[in-house]
């Protein structure tokens, strides 16, 4: 087959898609607007890149000058902000099930005394660990505060004793920490969190479009219509003018006139059309309705087809990975190497979604399998919760989520500027794994349009 007959079904379902488009505007808003404004409010919601100030109680039971002391180092602390003093601890407890704060930090009686008198004198800390971030954050407010604290104090006692300051902060403690951040050293959430997410939120938006795009063909029995204007301009023509008729009268009216009776014809007429068969009047010998499948030509139509979805998404990928680079310069191979996985990763999803429909013959299925693969496979790429810990069973089924290969990419080169020879074997098996997709697709199409009689299922 020449190439020009195979860019002609390429053009013509482009062209197609388009026009289906133009008409259905809840499509286009699939494919155009609601990925753009999922990227925009992923990254306004991360607006504020740090988690600070957040709300917890006191009750102090104590009053004295080193309880008040902590009082105001806790609310100094910029990760936390003391919201308000209590009384009881069934208050404080009603003001945690409101969410009006997370944490309640109690100060014990004779807490100031203990501590004048080299006692033990700890601070009970009581958080709502259901937020973990939340909870991890003011622990460890709490304890850095509770650190310093103890240090003043101890230091004061040693200088009391006649050592030298800069003597009594070593005496104190010796042994120090010294803590760099190699990655993402200012804790942004907006590149650590933000800049994941959106790939994520788009590989789901992108396999239910590759479900839909296909799947409404399948459900509407326009499969065998689809493909024969693609193939042939000439041989659709020349379909049995009752037939073409039949479905060109229904197409065109059934937007106008929505009646139950004309759906049905059109149904019936569409399933006639894919490999199969009408007898002439006159010879009584089979006519085909449709020229044979052939597999370029069923190719370079479905990219055709997935031209528009895969054009947006693009754009909106790019916008992505511009909002997703930091301050500091990133490397322009890097840059490259990440926009490549990402649009490797919607291509895949677009198949990915076209192969589970064709499978079952079910839009509805197909949308169900997009669903349960798709949504939680965030939790599974190792971002969130570290990928070391999951268990192994966890772990073989993260390995089979695209998602979990894109991510550790995108890490790899936007945050943490690997070179990008690393990320070159994952940038291999995309290539690999979106060459598969589509061949199989192709592949389910073409048994597709052998079995027009299942065609319509929901």
């Amino acid at each position: 087959m020449r190439l020009t007959q195979l860019s002609e079904a390429f053009i013509r379902s482009a062209a197609y898609e388009r026009r289906f488009l133009r008409k259905n505007p809840w499509d286009l808003t699939m494919v155009v607007w609601i990925p753009l404004l999922t990227v925009l409010l992923i990254w306004w919601i991360f607006s504020q890149t740090q988690i600070t100030n957040l709300p917890i109680g006191v009750i102090d039971q104590d009053n004295g000058p080193v309880a008040n002391t902590a009082v105001r180092y806790l609310d100094a602390s910029p990760t936390l902000s003391v919201r308000q003093m209590y009384y009881s601890a069934a208050e404080a407890e009603a003001a945690i099930l409101q969410r009006d704060i997370y944490a309640v930090v109690i100060i014990p009686e004779d807490f100031s005394r203990n501590i004048l008198s080299s006692k033990s004198a700890p601070l009970i800390l009581q958080v709502n660990a259901q937020y973990g971030t939340h909870s991890g954050i003011i622990q460890t407010g709490v304890q850095a505060v509770a650190g310093t604290l103890s240090a003043g104090v101890e230091i004061q006692r040693l200088i009391k004793q006649g050592m030298a300051p800069s003597q009594a902060a070593i005496a104190h403690s010796p042994i120090r920490i010294q803590r760099i951040s190699l990655f993402n050293a200012a804790t942004d959430y907006q590149q650590f969190l933000a800049s994941t997410v959106i790939p994520a939120l788009l590989h789901i938006l992108a396999m239910v479009i590759g479900a839909t795009t296909i799947g409404r063909e399948l459900r509407d029995r326009q499969l065998g219509r689809w493909y024969g204007f693609i193939a042939s301009a000439q041989a659709y023509d020349n379909i049995s003018d009752s037939v073409s008729a039949n479905i060109s009268a229904n197409v065109n009216n059934n937007v106008a006139d929505n009646t139950v009776q004309k759906i049905a014809a059109l149904s019936q007429s569409a399933a006639k059309l894919p490999n199969s068969t009408a007898k002439d009047n006159t010879n009584q010998k089979p006519v085909s309705t449709l020229p044979s499948v052939h597999m370029g030509v069923l190719l370079f139509g479905l990219l055709g087809k997935y031209f528009w979805p895969m054009l947006a998404y693009g754009l909106w990928s790019i916008l992505a990975l511009w909002l997703a680079t930091p301050q500091e310069s990133v490397a322009s191979s890097a840059v490259f190497a990440t926009y490549l996985g990402l649009l490797l990763l919607m291509m895949l999803s677009f198949w990915l979604g076209a192969i589970f429909t064709l499978g079952s013959f079910s839009l509805r299925m197909g949308l169900s399998a997009t669903g349960f693969i798709s949504a939680p496979s965030y939790a599974f790429a190792g971002v969130t919760f570290p990928y070391i810990a999951i268990s192994d069973s966890a772990k073989h089924w993260s390995d089979a989520l695209p998602l979990t290969h894109y991510l550790k990419l995108h890490i790899a080169q936007m945050q943490m500027q690997a070179p990008v020879a690393i990320s070159l074997p994952i940038l291999y098996g995309l290539t690999i794994a979106t060459v598969v997709a589509m061949m199989l697709t192709t592949l389910l199409t073409k048994r597709a349009l052998a079995h027009p009689e299942r065609w319509g299922a929901r």
